[in-house]
């Protein structure tokens, strides 16, 4: 019997987390990184309302640096996304707003930061600035001179890093397998010796070393993969690889209900015109009935049900 899938996590921090993944092979590894990189749902502010802006930054350059602040994200999944909610715009069930208003009437410089953006409804933490910094302003939005002014509102939304990138809430994801490359899988330019002029890993240490009199395995493969996901503070580490993991489950769940549908189309289609309905892994619900998805086979309780339902229907 093949060895379960298991992590063990070396160091967590308030924003990064360092594990390792074992017993999956590359594919699995590669998609928990993409997805954590690319498709785990955070808040950025993504519509920028100018009121006044007399600074020395254009509107657009202004709003790109609003969309980069972080915003704390813990309960987005209350959130709707803005293409599945029935208003016009915005409202309260698709975004968050907070507004910001500044004006220099003193000689030196001033500086708006983070901290000067506020919420509508700051009854919860949903859309506040991330702060990290010890003096608690947080980053810098742009500065004034005497006389100048901004008052705009800030519309945040929910989306993903595939839209854009300020949607994405990791810094990085260190990604590493085989670092004695034992695999072969890198070439290392070198001019005189590599293992000289290419530094070791520091998870060289966590392997045993190749040996050089050894046969090459050509049927080897990768079972142990390296991860290091620093976040940019709108989710903490342990949040974003758990909605990595949930999301990577429903697009497999997502594809297999579509391989179901193609295979009882096929199945109809050779029978003559009867359609035959069977008892399926996705709680036993006929083709086309809308199937929750529960607890699932790839790391829930249940095998998306039990049923066994069989009929024959009459086209």
């Amino acid at each position: 019997m093949a060895e379960q899938p298991s992590v063990v996590i070396r160091e967590i921090e308030k924003d990064r987390v360092d594990f390792v993944l074992h017993n999956v092979d590359l594919a699995m590894a590669n998609s928990l990184r993409r997805t954590m990189l690319a498709e785990v749902p955070t808040l950025a502010i993504d519509l920028v309302e100018i009121d006044v802006n007399t600074s020395v930054l254009a509107d657009e350059f202004l709003s790109h640096r609003l969309g980069l602040i972080a915003l704390d994200s813990s309960g987005v999944e209350d959130l709707a996304y803005s293409r599945d909610c029935a208003c016009d715009n915005y409202c309260v069930r698709c975004s968050v707003t907070l507004e910001l208003t500044a004006k220099c009437d003193s000689e030196p410089t001033m500086t708006v930061y983070a901290s000067d953006l506020y919420k509508i409804n700051d009854s919860q933490a949903l859309g506040k600035p991330v702060i990290r910094d010890p003096q608690g302003k947080g980053p810098i939005i742009c500065k004034l001179r005497r006389h100048q002014e901004l008052r705009l509102t800030c519309i945040a939304k929910k989306g993903i890093a595939k839209e854009h990138a300020k949607w994405s809430p990791c810094a990085a994801v260190g990604f590493e397998y085989d670092p004695w490359n034992k695999l072969k899988h890198t070439d290392y330019w070198y001019e005189v010796d590599a293992n000289e002029e290419w530094p070791k890993s520091k998870n060289c240490s966590a392997e045993e070393p190749p040996d050089p009199e050894a046969r090459f395995n050509y049927n080897a493969v990768p079972s142990r993969f390296y991860f290091d996901v620093e976040t940019v503070g709108n989710l903490t580490p342990k949040d974003v690889v758990l909605e990595a993991i949930d999301t990577l489950q429903k697009k497999l769940a997502g594809i297999s209900i579509e391989l179901n549908k193609d295979a009882v189309e096929r199945s109809n289609a050779q029978s003559g015109g009867f359609t035959t309905y069977k008892a399926t892994d996705y709680g036993g619900q006929t083709p086309g009935a809308d199937m929750g998805y529960g607890n699932n086979a790839y790391g829930g309780a249940d095998t998306y049900g039990a049923d066994n339902y069989e009929g024959t229907a009459w086209n």
